[in-house]
């Protein structure tokens, strides 16, 4: 077993937890991934996830919100199945929170519908989360929501 460290291991997963999901982003947002890419934007967002999961400060919609973007990183990857069980534990980390992080979860459960090409089902979940959207305060999360969701076909 190897000594404690000598840095702070709560300062190390805040740091990596936002970090990697900005990394994860980087690679959902480009449009010419590589294989190589793929791979590692995976790599990225389990890796949030799990220090997201060591933090001590973690509350149960930063662990919606990780569970989410493994989800969606899933989806995009084509593994219906993964993406859908990423998906129905960001539902389950929601439970309790603003209907911003449960319309997202939602969301996500439509995206690995989409990727197992479930139309009736993906159509089910987007219109919870459609309804979910409406009840969310901030016009900007609204906003947020509504984009993502328009983004589903």
């Amino acid at each position: 077993m190897p000594d404690k460290p000598d840095f702070d291991l709560q300062v190390t997963h805040r740091y990596f937890s936002a970090d990697c999901f900005n990394k994860t982003w980087e690679f959902i947002n480009d449009s010419n991934r590589t294989d190589e890419d793929d791979l590692s934007m995976l790599q990225t967002a389990m890796a949030s996830l799990w220090h997201w999961t060591q933090r001590e400060d973690a509350l149960p919609q930063n662990l919606s919100v990780g569970n989410w973007q493994v989800s969606r990183v899933f989806a995009l990857l084509g593994q219906a199945d993964n993406a859908r069980r990423y998906a129905e534990a960001s539902l389950k980390f929601s439970e309790g929170c603003e209907p911003f992080y449960i319309g997202f979860a939602y969301e996500a459960l439509a995206r690995a519908e989409m990727a197992a090409e479930n139309q009736a089902k993906m159509n089910e979940y987007l219109e919870q989360a459609r309804q979910l959207a409406e009840k969310v305060e901030d016009p900007e999360d609204r906003e947020v929501l509504m984009g993502d969701l328009d983004s589903i076909k």
